[in-house]
């Protein structure tokens, strides 16, 4: 696998995503910075997920199903607007296309930015949850990367 990084301006890796990207807040993305995306990569894939979820909610929750973003794309920024850069955003568990903020019921949970680098694109619509975006995927990853934050109930 490539040294594909990902980090973010807004907070560190294990550290506390600020409360304006939360759902019932701001709810939008963070800003993302991706570096060392291997050359053979046609595409990326981004699923941010809570797997603190399991208990309240019975299951890995998804908050943001992102693919073919272009490899050469270096930063997200806040509030980014994927079709405009050619991207396709998935279904989250809030049944919702594209992003939905950190929502904890409970307690502050971790939430996982997953980066792929991959040599092709994916044929999905907007309707596509993060098992038909890993599916699809199968076999196509070069490069990954992952950010962790929490975020506060």
């Amino acid at each position: 696998m490539a040294d594909l990084e990902l980090s973010s301006p807004a907070f560190d890796d294990g550290q506390r995503i600020p409360e304006k990207y939360g759902y019932t807040v701001d709810n939008v993305n963070p800003p993302l910075s991706i570096t060392g995306v291997p050359e053979s990569a046609e595409s990326l894939v981004l699923v941010v997920d809570d797997p603190d979820a399991r208990e309240p909610a019975g299951k890995i929750w998804d908050h943001w199903v992102l693919c073919n973003v272009s490899p050469d794309v270096g930063e997200i920024p806040e509030d980014w607007d994927a079709s405009a850069h050619g991207a396709t955003e998935g279904q989250n568990d809030f049944g919702e296309t594209g992003w939905g903020g950190p929502n904890p019921p409970d307690r502050e949970h971790t939430y996982r930015f997953l980066l792929y680098a991959l040599d092709t694109t994916l044929d999905l619509e907007s309707t596509a949850t993060k098992d038909d975006l890993y599916d699809a995927a199968e076999g196509y990853v070069v490069g990954k990367a992952h950010l962790e934050g929490t975020y506060p109930a």
